[in-house]
C-alpha cells in the first residue's frame, strides 16, 4: 500500500491548530479537508473518545445549521487519534477562510449547556457515551489558546522529508 498525504505530516512537530489536509477535486467542486488539530499529537493529553462525541454531535449539528456555512458542509467527524476533528467543505478555502466559523463552532460547544443532539438510542449507536463537561473544556481551550491566537505555526503543516 502506498502511503497517504497525512501520513507524510511531521506529528512530531505537528501544534494544535487549523490545517488544510487536502484538497479534492470532483467534477467542476473543490472539497477542502480541513485538520482541527485541538491538542498535540503524541502527547499525553489527547480527547477522551467521550469527549469528543458530543463534540461531533454538538458540531455537526451548529455546522450544517449554519446559515452562511451549512450547505458547504460535507462533513464533520473525530480523527482516529483522538487529537482532533476533520470538517469537510464543498470550495477551495484556506484556514483563514474558514477561522471564524471553526471559532464560532467550537465556542458554541464551549458555551452548550442543552441536551445533547442526536443523543437518544433511537438516534446514536452509542448513546450513553458522552461527557459535555470534558468537551466543552476542550472547545474553550481550543478557541481560547489556538484559534484566538492564530500564527502561521499553527495553519502550515510541518512536512517530512
Amino acid at each position: 500500500m502506498e502511503n497517504i498525504g497525512s501520513f507524510s505530516v511531521d506529528h512530531t512537530k505537528l501544534l494544535p491548530g487549523l490545517y488544510v489536509s487536502r484538497k479534492d477535486k470532483i467534477g467542476d467542486n473543490v472539497l477542502t479537508t480541513f485538520d482541527i488539530r485541538i491538542t498535540c499529537p503524541n502527547h499525553d493529553l489527547y480527547i477522551d473518545p467521550k469527549a469528543m462525541h458530543p463534540i461531533e454531535h454538538v458540531g455537526a449539528v451548529y455546522l450544517r445549521s449554519h446559515p452562511s456555512w451549512g450547505d458547504k458542509v460535507v462533513y464533520f467527524g473525530p480523527m482516529g487519534c483522538m487529537t482532533g476533528c476533520y470538517l469537510i467543505l464543498k470550495g477551495d478555502l484556506t484556514p483563514m477562510e474558514v477561522l471564524p466559523l471553526v471559532r464560532e463552532t467550537f465556542s458554541c460547544i464551549a458555551d452548550y449547556d442543552g441536551r445533547i443532539p442526536g443523543c437518544s438510542a433511537r438516534q446514536c449507536g452509542n448513546y450513553r457515551f458522552h461527557d459535555l463537561l470534558i468537551a466543552k473544556v476542550h472547545a474553550e481551550c481550543y478557541v481560547r489558546d489556538i484559534l484566538d491566537k492564530i500564527t502561521d505555526e499553527n495553519i502550515k503543516y510541518p512536512m517530512t522529508i
